[in-house]
Order: structure tokens, then sequence, then C-alpha cells
């Protein structure tokens, strides 16, 4: 089986990358642009292997994106190019919209031509398959709910309204023209390999340098952390075994508050690399402005993933966190060239707010998570 992995230098391509290449079975064409967050040194492991090659191309380069298509023989296009930094979208939104809107109509342009010519048996194997995020379901009050497939969107931010625009363009793409897709929404993400401006990689390496640990406005916001190899099952499973037209939702039952989340970083590390004096790291942390727009909780409900597709976590955030603070610890080689070279930790997103206490700010890297089985949500938005 021949996969077509777009955004494959980025955190969560690279760790799906990584995760089919494992499987002597497939073979990967890895498409990336290499903008910032792209690293080729996240597929180190297995850049020389028999079965994994790389093109530097951009999604919105049809007629390339086709070529490869063909020249590859392709099964499955897994498209997890995008631009996904909240912040990043506040400051500049212009580049959400070109590769997120625009990139996903000339791929999903250029799937469609390669999918017509292919022979009937293949044309019913063929699978596109589109990764999204919670952020397009809006946000959930912090008394409960969650979101289901169903739930309808109500985006927040520029990054959360572009990707579900392009989640609207590959189900027209389905229901127009007849391709065979799938989808899947999911919330945070963390693990090895995650570029440093998002919120744990950069309370990990701040700590380490001794710098303020900035947490938006009290902590208070929510997320569902979901372990990126994790993910990287679920995505293979959705692209070989949903159903076509189906949307999946992600989870990884693991609710936990920004600062929650802050503070046991910083009780792994006084475990395993103490300060000197003996201080926590927990004194390091700085409460700063409120980025615009910051909803306030995401939860999914995976009910369906795991009844459909038998997938589950095998990871819980503390053994998860745990496993990416090792992670950091044992690898500057990757991280390190990151912080001296493209990116240090300054803030960004703030719109009009004026400058917080500190110019390091944590950002939540919004693809895609769950909370604790319970009660669902309504499908809606709650008014902030």
């Amino acid at each position: 089986m021949n996969f077509l992995v777009t955004g494959g230098a980025g955190f969560i391509g690279s760790a799906v990358c990584r995760h089919l290449c494992a499987n002597p079975a497939y073979r990967v064409t890895n498409l990336d642009k290499l903008t910032y967050a792209g690293n080729l040194a996240s597929l180190r492991p297995i850049e020389n292997a028999h079965n994994y090659r790389f093109e530097q191309a951009d999604i919105r380069d049809e007629r390339a994106v086709l070529e490869i298509l063909r020249r590859d023989d392709i099964d499955i296009v897994m498209n997890l190019a995008a631009e996904s930094h909240v912040d990043r979208s506040i400051d500049g939104p212009g580049a959400f919209i070109e590769t997120n809107i625009v990139g996903t109509y000339r791929i999903l342009n250029a799937a469609l031509e390669y999918w017509r010519g292919l022979s009937e048996e293949r044309k019913s194997g063929f699978r596109f398959h589109h990764v999204s995020t919670d952020e397009v379901f809006g946000d959930l009050p912090f008394d409960g709910g969650m979101f289901v497939e169903e739930t309808p969107y109500a985006p927040s931010s520029p990054y959360s309204a572009s990707k579900a625009a392009s989640d609207h363009l590959v189900r027209a793409w389905h229901e127009t023209y007849g391709l065979p897709v799938v989808l899947s929404n999911c919330s945070n993400n963390y693990g090895p390999y995650h570029f440093p401006e998002k919120l744990i990689p950069l309370v990990i390496l701040n700590a380490l340098d001794e710098k303020p640990l900035p947490v938006y406005g009290a902590g208070a916001n929510v997320r569902d952390w979901l372990f990126v190899e994790d993910h990287a099952r679920a995505l293979e499973l959705v692209a070989t075994k949903g159903r076509p037209g189906e949307s999946y939702n992600v989870g990884g039952n693991s609710e936990r508050t920004n600062l929650g989340v802050v503070e046991t970083i910083c009780d792994l590390l006084d475990l395993r690399r103490p300060r000197r004096g003996g201080a926590s790291y927990r004194d390091l942390i700085a409460f700063v402005t409120d980025r615009p727009g910051h909803d306030r909780r995401y939860a999914i409900d995976a009910s369906k993933i795991a009844r459909d597709l038998g997938w589950a976590p095998r990871e819980d955030f503390d053994s998860g966190l745990a496993r990416t603070v090792d992670w950091y610890l044992d690898n500057k080689w990757w991280w390190g060239p990151i912080r001296e070279q493209r990116y240090a930790g300054e803030r960004l997103g703030q719109g009009s707010i004026e400058n917080s206490p500190t110019q390091n700010s944590p950002v939540e890297h919004k693809t895609f998570e769950s909370s604790p089985a319970g009660n669902r949500a309504e499908s809606r938005k709650v008014a902030t």
C-alpha cells in the first residue's frame, strides 16, 4: 500500500511517517514545503528506510502533487499539511488562508484528477484522509459536555476558521464528485519532536534555561491531551479502515487545565533535573495577559473510533508526559538548533493586547484530542 503524507516533516506528520514506515508492506512518500516548523531532523530514524522517500513541494502546486500521485502510484493520501499555530494566525492570518484553504482546494483537485484515472478496483480502495482539529467546533463550558462528530462548527480563531473551511471543502468534493474521503478531528497532541513554540515543549525548555514559565490568564483553560504516537496509530486506522464520507473524533481521555500541565512538568523536572539550590521549577511560573478569543475548554467523545475501528490510546497523560520530558532531556541535538536559530520563545499572537510581563508565551498545538467518557455535549457552541 502506497501512502502520500503531506506535511510529513511537521510534528504529527513526522510521527505518522515514522509509524507507517515500521510496516514493510507500506511505502511512504512525504511531501512537505519545509516552512519554519518543518524539520527533516524529525525523520532521521527513517531517512534511509527502503520504503520512505521525501519530496519538497507545496500542496498549492496542483501539477506537482498530481505528478507525485501518479509516479508513486498512491493508494492513500493523508493530508496533514497545515498552518496550525493559533497565535501565529492572530498575527498573520493570510498564511493560514493560503495553506489551509487554498492548499486543500488544490490538493483535492489533484487527488480528484488522479482518482478519476484509476481502474474501478483501484478507485474503490483509494482514500483521501483529511486531518483536522477539534477547534473547528468552538469551545465548551467548564462544567461538562463533549464534542461529537455531529457538533456544528463554530470556530473562534483565524486558524480554526481556516481548518473549518478546509473540512467543508473535503466534504463537498465527496458529495459533489464522489471522491472517497475520510476526516478526523483531534485535540492537543504532545510528545517527541514537538516544535518548541507549543505549550509543553516551551515550558520544558524554558525551565531548563531557568526562564519564566508563562501561563495565559489564570491557567484555567482546559485541554484534552493525546500522545502523538497514539494519534499516529489512530490516523492509520482512519485512513485504511474508515468508511468514505465519515469523520472520526480522536481523543486521549486526559483533560487538564493549562496550569495543571505546567505544574506537572515542573514536578517531573524537579525529580529528573533538580534546580541548583533545591528550589522547585514551579517558582518560575508567571501568569501573563491572555490571548484574544481564547477558547475555554475542548473535550472529544471518541467512542465512534473505539467502536468502529477498535482504537484506544495506550498512553495516559502521566505516562505520556513522562516520556516526553525524558525525550527532551535526552535530545538537545534536535531542539537546541531550533531554540538558537529559529524560535527562542518570543511571544506571538498578542493582537491588540499590550505586552505581557514576559516575552515568552505558551501556545497550544491544535491538532487534535479528547476527554473522559461521560455526558455528551449538546451540539452547540457555548457563548463566551
